[in-house]
C-alpha cells in the first residue's frame, strides 16, 4: 500500500483549528486500518510571502492511499476549498489552509500539475522538521540522506 506524505500549513484565522480540520479530512480519505502518522504543529516565519504576512503553523501527515497521485491531488485541493481556501490572488498570499503532496511512496512524478517528491522539500525546514518527527529515517527518491539528516543541513533561522 503506497504511503504518502502531505504538508499542512495555515497562517490565517484559527490556524490550530484549520490544521486539525485538515487532519480529520485526510484521515477520512486515507485507507482504513492503515497507520495515520501525524507530526505536531510547528510555527514558522513566512518565506517568499507578501510583506506583513502572519507566521505559519505547519505540520505533516503520512497516510496510506489506494488511488493514484493525481486523484489524491484533486481530493486534497477539494479539501482545501471545503476548509475555506480561496483561489490565489497573489503568489504565496496568506491562506486558511495549504495542503501539499510531498511524496508518493518511492515514485518520481513530473507532470504539468504535479511534481513528486515536492521540488523544494529539501529547502524547507517547516516541512523537514515535522516530517523527521514521524519518519526520521525516510530517504526520499533522488536523495541519499534521510529527512532528519537533511533537516540538520538547513540554516537554523530559515
Amino acid at each position: 500500500m503506497p504511503r504518502v506524505g502531505i504538508a499542512l500549513g495555515s497562517n490565517l484565522g484559527d490556524s490550530p483549528a484549520h490544521l486539525q480540520a485538515a487532519r480529520e479530512g485526510l484521515r477520512e480519505m486515507a485507507t482504513a486500518g492503515e497507520p495515520f502518522l501525524q507530526a505536531s504543529n510547528h510555527r514558522s516565519e513566512p518565506l517568499h510571502c507578501p510583506p506583513g504576512s502572519p507566521s505559519f503553523l505547519n505540520s505533516v501527515v503520512e497516510i496510506a492511499w489506494e488511488g493514484t497521485p493525481s486523484e489524491l491531488l484533486e481530493i486534497t485541493q477539494a479539501l482545501e476549498k471545503k476548509l475555506g481556501r480561496f483561489p490565489k490572488t497573489e503568489r504565496n498570499a496568506p491562506r486558511v489552509i495549504d495542503l501539499d503532496l510531498l511524496y508518493f511512496d518511492n515514485q518520481t512524478i513530473a507532470t504539468e500539475t504535479l511534481t513528486l517528491p515536492h521540488p523544494r522539500i529539501t529547502e524547507r525546514r517547516f516541512v523537514l522538521e515535522p516530517l523527521a518527527e514521524i519518519r526520521p529515517e525516510l530517504v526520499l527518491p533522488g536523495q541519499t540522506l534521510s529527512v532528519s539528516s537533511l533537516a540538520t543541513l538547513l540554516d537554523p533561522l530559515g
